[in-house]
């Protein structure tokens, strides 16, 4: 799995559709609210040209993708974090989503409903995310009560867990999402471990019509907020972008062309999580399989080892590295190892997104 991400917004934002255009499940779109009640789920395969060219250079007998799992719930509306609208369930949805994708409705239409008197992108992004921090609140609140008993036992962690809910608490009752606070490693991990949803990474889709695909005043409005808080925002068609998920390959190049758009919505978002996320790509090959793997920036060879086997994390023994660059350059391991651009490296060996690596480990 490369990541999975929490569609969330206000009801008829377009958050059914944009999930249609990036998995193509055909998952009902009305234009009421709460046409999504149970979660909709889909994995899909992310394409990349570089796992192509390994496959192909390789001569692989098969390719294996990273995948990307969205989790589609229905809209949150004022009062979600107490239950209004079903929203304490359909919160709970999100609580373990490595990110959020905040769909905020950035153009007009009569025939679609919306839950407040005026189209405002701003005002609605913040409404959701009010009940996000509300929510968070409630989870301080209930784990403040555990600690407690745990610190009269005289816990000396379950103290220091105290007062940093009490900083959490204090942040989120300024109204500030937990992700906005400079936190340690350690209060990070607490942060995690409670699964509070402010302090998961965010990024903003601007659900455009066909009308305004260079642009349009709500989408810079919202571009503006989300600059404000260190958050991507990504202008996103969904209607546009679901005809072109129906299309093969060679037609989306055409479609995307016609329409003077240099990359399909999916590959944006995906390229917009990895940043969001601080995560590369590395590969593995042999004459059986060509595969494409997610870690983390900052892993060491024998983490990436481990990815893909325990075994091989066990019994490390060396890796041997290939840059994609010079794959796709000279198009021959045989060359590489001639001109000595097969590099050996140890186990603390940082992993670099691209990275063609060959495992030596005892068996």
């Amino acid at each position: 799995m490369g990541f999975n991400c929490g569609l969330v917004g206000l009801p008829n934002a377009g958050k059914s559709t944009i999930f249609n255009a990036l998995t193509n499940l055909g998952v009902e779109a009305s234009a009421y609210p709460f046409s999504t009640i149970d979660p909709h789920f889909g994995v899909i395969a992310l394409e990349d040209e570089r796992l192509d060219t390994i496959y192909s250079l390789i001569g692989s007998a098969k390719k294996t993708p990273t995948t990307l799992e969205f989790i589609d719930i229905a809209g949150l509306i004022k009062g979600a974090h107490q239950g209004e609208g079903l929203g304490n369930q359909f919160l709970s949805h999100i609580s373990q989503c490595d990110a959020i994708a905040h769909v905020v409705r950035c153009f007009e239409d009569k025939n679609v409903s919306h839950p407040y008197e005026h189209l405002d992108p701003v005002n609605d992004a913040k409404s959701v995310t009010l009940e996000i921090m509300l929510k968070d609140i409630e989870i301080i609140e209930a784990h403040r009560k555990q600690f407690q008993q745990s610190a009269k036992s005289g816990e000396a962690e379950a103290k220091k867990k105290i007062e940093l809910l009490h900083k959490f608490f204090e942040h989120l009752n300024e109204e500030k999402e937990i992700r906005r606070l400079n936190l340690t490693p350690s209060q990070t991990a607490l942060a995690r471990e409670l699964n509070l949803l402010s302090a998961k990474p965010v990024m903003y889709i601007a659900n455009i019509d066909e009308n305004h695909l260079t642009g349009s005043p709500l989408v810079k409005q919202l571009s503006e907020y989300a600059a404000s808080l260190d958050a991507p925002c990504i202008p996103f068609c969904g209607k546009v972008q679901e005809e072109i998920a129906e299309l093969d390959h060679e037609e989306q190049l055409e479609f995307l062309q016609a329409m003077g758009l240099d990359e399909t919505g999916l590959q944006k978002l995906v390229r917009t999580g990895y940043q969001l996320l601080h995560l590369n790509t590395f590969f593995t090959a042999n004459e059986n399989e060509a595969h494409a793997w997610t870690i983390p920036r900052g892993a060491t060879a024998v983490e990436a080892a481990e990815k893909v086997h325990t075994d091989f994390a066990r019994g490390f023994i060396k890796a041997d590295v290939i840059k994609y660059k010079d794959l796709f350059e000279h198009r021959s391991t045989k060359i590489l190892h001639e001109k000595g651009l097969v590099a050996i490296q140890g186990r603390d060996y940082l992993v670099e997104d691209g990275d063609l690596i060959f495992f030596h480990a005892k068996k």
